[in-house]
């Protein structure tokens, strides 16, 4: 049996994300076992992990198809907290509470307001990406203390408070993931599974469909594997760029709803750092920084790895400091196994036998 053989075969496997998860898990849930209280797989906080996932996941939808299509999102972060303040924002100077005459298109209202911000943070980034040519990293940091001010001048410098009537009960329990002793949260019929969550995989359903089943999907791969090719073959490719930054928006203002409605409050600082969770995931997944190449799946199993090691570290009673040194590490190895599945670097495979005896 060839060694070398076999190891480029797991590198370029499909399967990597889920067999890595299912990896931290087990070796999380014994570490909880010997050394702790032995709740880090109890139905209580494998809800909580599933919701956290939800969290990271939504915008790593729309980050996912921006990084099939070679770029990047640094303002992503800024941007769902831009869009949770002005949420929370609608909900604090809500002319009329919960229950009364009209609280229905005040909330209707804020959910639009929500989402066409979201839809013009991602037209901003797409729009000069498109027309000065400039890479989108360097966009997209400028565009992230844009986002980050404005939500400041929005907010005030504050933390946004809405009172809690002026909340709709639907969105306050959006990220509920109920006590110990609750078998059942979504209409008495679903088990243990937050609306957080379901909303996620209704969402990578959609995406999913949209890039194995449309055009624009099959134009988000064709740039990313090469944008002078997409172009030659009649690919429209600013329309293109600017149509993914914007539908990638909308999934980074369905995380502000989200966010708000797991905190309860608007912060536009909170977003800082949150879009390096948001890429992580996707790399995690799978995704190549290089473009061309992303999964759905793997995305969500890229969030679920995150929590599931922030989580597990938090059973072991791990500092902060070491949780974010972990997470940083297997970042690197999954950009690494990434170089590993285009063969590269060749003198990895040179130190491996050529050949092993058979099992």
């Amino acid at each position: 049996m060839n060694f070398r053989r076999i190891l480029k075969a797991i590198f370029q496997s499909q399967l990597g994300p889920i067999f890595a998860l299912a990896f931290i898990l087990m070796l999380f849930a014994v570490a909880d076992q010997r050394w702790s209280s032995g709740n880090y797989l109890s139905p209580r906080n494998f809800r909580v992990m599933m919701n956290s996932a939800a969290l990271i996941a939504v915008p790593a939808l729309g980050m996912t198809m921006i990084i099939i299509a070679a770029g990047i999102d640094l303002s992503a972060g800024t941007a769902l907290t831009l869009c949770g303040t002005v949420l929370a924002t609608q909900f604090k100077y809500a002319a009329v509470a919960a229950g009364e005459p009209g609280f229905a298109w005040v909330v209707i209202q804020a959910v639009c307001l929500t989402l066409l911000t979201g839809c013009l943070c991602g037209l901003v980034n797409g729009g000069l990406i498109s027309l000065t040519k400039v890479v989108p990293f360097i966009v997209t940091l400028g565009t992230m203390t844009i986002f980050l001010g404005v939500g400041q001048i929005i907010s005030k410098e504050s933390t946004v408070y809405a009172d809690e009537k002026n909340i709709p009960e639907w969105l306050s329990d959006f990220c509920y993931t109920g006590s110990n002793s609750e078998r059942y949260l979504n209409f008495g019929i679903l088990p243990n599974v937050p609306n957080s969550v379901l909303l996620t995989l209704i969402l990578a359903f959609a995406v999913v469909l949209l890039l194995r089943y449309t055009v624009f999907g099959r134009n988000v791969f064709a740039i990313g594997s090469s944008e002078s090719t997409a172009r030659l073959c009649g690919v429209n490719v600013p329309f293109t760029i600017i149509a993914v930054y914007t539908l990638a928006g909308v999934f980074v203002a369905l995380g502000g709803l989200m966010y708000y409605a797991n905190v309860k409050n608007g912060n536009p600082s909170d977003g800082m750092g949150k879009e390096l969770e948001i890429i992580a995931a996707v790399v995690l997944g799978g995704g190549s920084l290089s473009g061309g190449r992303g999964s759905i799946l793997g995305t969500l199993m890229g969030a679920l790895i995150i929590t599931a090691i922030r989580s597990g570290c938090a059973q072991l009673s791990i500092l902060n400091t070491y949780t974010h040194i972990i997470i940083g590490g297997i970042i690197i190895v999954a950009v690494i196994v990434d170089q590993l599945r285009h063969g590269s670097p060749e003198w990895f495979f040179r130190l491996l036998p050529a050949k092993t005896a058979e099992n």
